[in-house]
This record gives C-alpha cells, structure tokens and sequence, in this order.
C-alpha cells in the first residue's frame, strides 16, 4: 500500500500469490470514515431508485446483506480500485472495473 492512501488490507499472502483482505483498523481513521461514508450514500441513493447506473453486484449485495455490511464491502472495494490506480499510474476506466455480465448468463 502506498504511503498516501494509508490503508492497510490484512496479508493473507502464500506461495508467491498475494491475498489481501479485509482493511484493518492500521490505517488512517479519517480515510477509512470518508470511504464508508461515501459508500452508505451510494448505498442510500441505490435503495431510494435514484442511481439507474448501479453495479448489479452492488444491487445483488444488497438483497443479500445489511446496507451497513454493503456499504463496508462497497468501501472496501472503491479503496482496492483506488490503490490499483495508484499502483498502475491509471485513470479510472468503468468498463475495465466493473464486472462482466456475459460471465453470469450461464
């Protein structure tokens, strides 16, 4: 994780393979707070019908979990994104971000 992002995902890397998991309480408190906070107002817009955008795997997480468990994995998810671009030098491109569709039509 870089220095500016503070977040620290819990290491369960074996093998040469790195697994990171859930973010721990390591990191930076206010930013770990901005992302939840900015995911439970996702979450509050997609539930009131006012994002006709939203990811299907957020509306699938949501009738499977607490909006307040979905709007923890929504944030931790924006902050993995986050980190990736960070890492690659990216910009933000939805279509290579968001998951495909064809995978689940089977």
């Amino acid at each position: 994780m870089p220095a500016g992002l503070v977040l620290t995902p819990k290491d369960h890397s074996t093998a040469g393979k790195v697994r990171l998991g859930v973010i721990t309480r390591a990191g930076d408190e206010a930013l770990r707070s901005a992302l939840v906070t900015g995911a439970a107002a996702v979450i509050q817009q997609v539930r009131r019908g006012r994002n006709k955008n939203a990811s299907p795997w957020l509306i699938e997480l949501l009738q499977r979990r607490s909006p307040k468990l979905a709007a923890i994995a929504l944030a931790n998810k924006i902050a993995r994104i986050a980190w990736m671009l960070m890492v690659k030098g990216e910009n933000y491109n939805r279509q290579i971000c968001a998951p495909s569709t064809t995978s689940r039509a089977a």
